[in-house]
């Protein structure tokens, strides 16, 4: 049973029975200020949760949104951009979501707290001020009536009419005062019905639309789930497609690692104990260096390195080779030594100690020891035009040894003018296209060079068809002047081949297939290179359906300039939400391989000009090899024709012997008279009004020009508009980025962004 209500008669007599109703509202009352002030408190510490939680989620989205997958390689996938990007995607729905929770915490505090205390301090505040004047009133007017009943009887009668009086007009007061306590109690009973749920019903409601725009953002967000998904599903079946040719190179690289070494701009490089010699009763002690040879400056440096004393690098010493001498072991009780000879240092040999006989004898050949070995290689021949139309011409294999046999026949001097491909039955079409692959992957750099094989990349990866075949156009011309010869004689038989594929099958994307790794490979076997594999093809692809625009014309000389803008990598994801601005992927820079120079050597003397297709070798090898300009050095209709006297200069490598750079060529006597100097070579980097190489030592304090814009993505990039102007601008040692200034700042600018001027 609930309340008994409170008469206002009652308040007249003021009975037992009304105190005790009035008691049982004003416990009511108390209850009701206990559970307000409980739910405001835990109100309060739900808004308190609920910013927590925002903070917690923000963290977290600002986590996503900072971090970046990196990628394996110079290009992604779509696929791969969309995965890139779903993190920040991750990021701006939490965003998105955090921004409704604190329009909802804004909520409780106006819609809850406030109206729930507002109601408990001016309603049951009121009530217990009435409740004090009631009790007040109570012990007031009750004192007075006892005390004016004891008042004697032989009193003045005014004086007890005074008090007669007195009694009354209290009692009044009293009742009157009663009547607004209870109008007051049973005022708040019903009131506190909708003051106090009210707020508690507009929270909920809060709460609802809250989870409500919750549903929308998911429902929004689902169709970027379902996409999502479907590049991750891609990029796992992509990677176990790839993952097994990893574990083959891997494997390959355990098997022989001697054979698959890191490729870069020195000719030799590892570990060697070198002796340093103390005073007499101290003999000598052996110390672990790292050293590095380049043959085309003889520049020697040695870097003492012990890995078990926490990997400490101490100061590196530089100097310039003079000859190399194996050490017997009848001259010193170490095995696998040799000594050095720096030219600052005549009469004073560095004796060093290699890891094996093996390493010594790798050592040996890099330095121009006394066991450096060179086989020699000659060119092969194609067949006559009636073996055309054989099927899988090109791709079907030859028998090994006879293969083998044939490319000694022609690479000895004595015996490749006996050899008759055209008229003799012993050479079957397929030992003879064999023999010309094995012979062009043999070269010790690739047909169209280790320097250009980025740059013939970058177009095969992005752009539209006409800017490929203008960017490759473009490249063909900066080849050597014989290698482009020879490329242009084997295009062309390769174009006449894929004519006649209606009989011998070999389309343009099955010759690719098989050329692209035959006339393109990278200076080292990575990884990153299985990945490009596919578009070495699209390249050799291009050269053939392109081959009488590209060798009978002339590249546009505009190229330099159009290029920025018709070949550049690709964009972000062209998918974005509509809560976030599309992300720009900054293309990725093309760079030549240059040579680097010590510090030392910056200000030797400038070498003249050497313009685009000046070299004379198809190979970096000295010495230089040269393909007879005149018709018998070169192919006839779709035959290679071979001349004995071009046989003789054709070197290459041992298995396991470095190939050095094509600027090699420099230091040999017949390119380049000066090479017996001690001078380095010069630096080469495009010049992109004429497209020609030009030889310079620096390109310190030059200007170059923004070709479009760019938004820096870390504190060491500059960001920059098109046509910003770029001071002091020279090569960083970040591959594929220049360093320059612009307004007042210096940063990282990437190289493909701008030209020089």
């Amino acid at each position: 049973m609930g309340l008994q209500p409170l008469e206002f008669s009652d308040c007249y007599l003021d009975s037992p029975w009304f105190r005790e109703r009035v008691r049982a509202h004003e416990a009511e009352l108390e209850k009701t200020n206990k559970f307000i002030k409980e739910l405001l408190k835990d109100g309060k510490n739900l808004i308190a949760a609920t910013k927590n939680l925002s903070a917690a989620q923000r963290k977290f989205a600002h986590s996503l949104r900072d971090f970046q997958f990196e990628f394996i390689g110079d290009a992604e996938t779509d696929d791969e951009r969309y995965i890139d990007a779903s993190l920040r995607e991750f990021s701006n729905f939490l965003k998105n979501l955090e921004e409704q929770r604190e329009i909802l915490a804004l909520s409780v505090t106006e819609t809850l707290i406030k109206p729930l205390e507002r109601f408990r301090k001016e309603q049951l505040g009121a009530v217990k001020e009435e409740k004090k004047k009631f009790d007040k009133e109570t012990e007031k007017n009750y004192s007075l009536l006892e005390k004016h009943l004891s008042l004697s009887a032989k009193k003045k009668e005014l004086q007890l009419q005074e008090a007669d009086n007195q009694v009354e007009q209290n009692r009044k007061h009293f009742y009157e005062l009663s009547l607004e306590y209870v109008c007051k109690l049973q005022e708040i009973q019903e009131r506190k019905k909708f003051e106090c749920v009210e707020p508690v019903l507009s929270f909920f409601q809060g709460l609802f639309t809250f989870y409500h725009q919750g549903y929308e953002l998911a429902k929004d967000f689902n169709h970027y789930k379902m996409a999502l998904q479907i590049n991750i599903q891609n990029t796992r079946n992509r990677f176990e497609g790839t993952r097994s040719e990893v574990e083959e190179l891997m494997n390959k690289i355990r098997r022989n690692p001697q054979e698959h070494k890191r490729a870069n701009h020195f000719t030799m490089e590892g570990y060697l104990y070198v002796q340093e010699k103390r005073p007499a009763p101290f003999g000598s002690n052996w110390v672990k260096h790292y050293c590095t040879y380049r043959k085309e400056t003889k520049k020697f440096t040695m870097v003492p390195f012990e890995h078990r004393s926490g990997g400490k690098i101490g100061d590196e010493e530089l100097f310039v080779l003079t000859y190399c001498t194996k050490r017997n072991i009848d001259t010193i009780d170490r095995r696998f030594c040799f000594d050095l000879e720096a030219s600052d240092r005549p009469g004073l040999p560095v004796t060093m100690q290699a890891f094996s006989e093996e390493d010594r004898k790798l050592w040996m050949e890099a330095l121009d020891g006394k066991e450096a070995l060179f086989i020699n290689l000659n060119r092969t021949n194609a067949k006559q035009e009636g073996s055309i139309n054989d099927q899988g011409l090109y791709r079907v294999v030859g028998v090994s040894s006879k293969v083998q046999r044939l490319l000694s026949l022609l690479m000895d001097a004595k015996t490749c003018n006996e050899v008759d491909l055209e008229n003799s039955v012993d050479w079957e079409v397929k030992t003879i296209t064999s023999a010309m692959k094995q012979y062009l992957r043999s070269l010790p750099e690739p047909l169209m060079t280790y320097e250009l094989h980025g740059e013939f990349i970058v177009p095969a990866k992005s752009g539209s068809p006409e800017s490929r075949v203008n960017a490759v156009h473009f490249l063909v011309h900066k080849l050597p002047e014989k290698n482009k010869e020879m490329l242009e004689i084997l295009v062309k038989h390769l174009a006449n081949v894929s004519k006649h594929a209606k009989r011998n099958l070999m389309t343009v994307a099955n010759l690719g297939v098989v050329f692209g790794p035959t006339l393109m490979r990278p200076q080292e076997e990575t990884v990153a290179a299985i990945m490009d594999l596919k578009f070495q093809n699209i390249v050799v692809e291009i050269l053939i359906e392109n081959h009488e625009k590209i060798f009978k014309t002339l590249p546009d000389a505009t190229f330099p300039e159009t290029i920025s803008m018709s070949v550049s990598p690709p964009n972000a994801p062209p998918r974005q939400s509509r809560r976030q601005g599309q992300r720009i992927k900054r293309p990725l820079a093309v760079y030549n391989l240059c040579l680097e120079l010590d510090d030392a050597d910056s200000h030797s003397s400038r070498r003249e000009d050497t313009p685009t297709g000046s070299m004379d070798s198809l190979s970096s090898q000295s010495p230089t090899p040269a393909f007879s300009s005149s018709p018998s050095g070169l192919l006839d209709g779709n035959h290679l024709i071979m001349d004995s006297g071009d046989l003789a200069g054709w070197t290459t490598n041992l298995p396991g012997q470095s190939r050095p750079s094509m600027v090699s060529w420099m230091n040999t006597p017949s390119a380049n008279p000066a090479a017996t100097n001690t001078a380095p070579p010069a630096f080469f980097f495009p010049n992109p009004a004429t497209g020609s190489d030009r030889a310079v030592e620096s390109i310190a304090h030059r200007k170059a020009r923004a070709v479009y814009p760019c938004e820096a993505e870390h504190s060491s990039e500059l960001s920059f508009q098109i046509g910003a102007i770029f001071e002091d601008v020279q090569f960083s040692r970040e591959p594929g980025w220049l360093e320059g200034t612009l307004n007042g700042k210096r940063g990282l600018i990437p190289q493909n962004y701008v030209q020089f001027l």
